[in-house]
C-alpha cells in the first residue's frame, strides 16, 4: 500500500514492463525502496500486482505528475488559500470558488485532497495576486469552513 498511495501522490506510473516513471523519467525500484523506507522486493511485487490486476493497471500506467504552484506561489507573485471543511458535505469547492469569482480573482490551480488518502483533506487553491480582506471575511464566515489559511 505504501507504493501505491506515493504512487498516487506522486504521479508516478507503472509501464507495461513493470518500470517505474515519473512523466519520462524512469526511477528505479531502489530508489522507490529508500524513499519509502521498505525492501526493493516490495516495490517489484508491487508493479507485478498493477500489471497482474486490469482495474489497477488502468490506474497506475496512466498517472501523470503535475507541477503544484503552492509552495513557489511567493516567487510567481500568488497568494495560496488553504481550507479545511467538511469533505463530506458537497459543494464546498463550489461554494468557495463562487465566492472568489464573484470578487473577480483568478484561480491559478486548486487541488482538493482526497478524503481517503488523506486524514484531514484541504481543498488548496492558488490565487493570482493579493486577496483583498473582505474576500478573508467572507471566506471565514462561510459554513463549510473549519478553518482557513491564507498563504502570501
Amino acid at each position: 500500500m505504501a507504493v501505491l498511495r506515493k504512487m498516487l501522490e506522486t504521479g508516478v506510473r507503472v509501464d507495461k514492463d513493470g518500470r517505474y516513471y515519473l512523466g519520462d523519467i524512469e526511477i528505479p525500484d531502489i530508489s522507490i525502496s529508500r524513499a519509502l523506507g521498505i525492501d526493493r522486493r516490495v516495490v517489484r511485487q508491487t508493479a507485478d500486482l498493477i500489471l497482474s490486476d486490469p482495474d489497477l493497471e488502468n490506474i497506475f500506467t496512466r498517472l501523470i505528475p503535475v507541477a503544484f504552484f503552492r509552495d513557489v506561489s511567493p516567487y510567481l507573485g500568488f497568494t495560496v488559500i488553504v481550507v479545511t471543511s467538511q469533505p463530506e458535505r458537497p459543494g464546498v469547492i463550489s461554494e468557495v470558488t463562487s465566492i472568489i469569482a464573484k470578487h473577480r480573482l483568478t484561480i491559478r490551480q486548486a487541488l482538493a485532497d482526497d478524503p481517503e488518502l488523506v486524514e484531514e483533506p484541504k481543498l488548496t487553491m492558488v490565487i493570482e495576486g493579493e486577496i483583498p480582506p473582505d474576500v478573508i471575511t467572507e471566506l471565514q464566515n462561510m459554513k463549510v469552513v473549519k478553518s482557513l489559511t491564507i498563504v502570501k
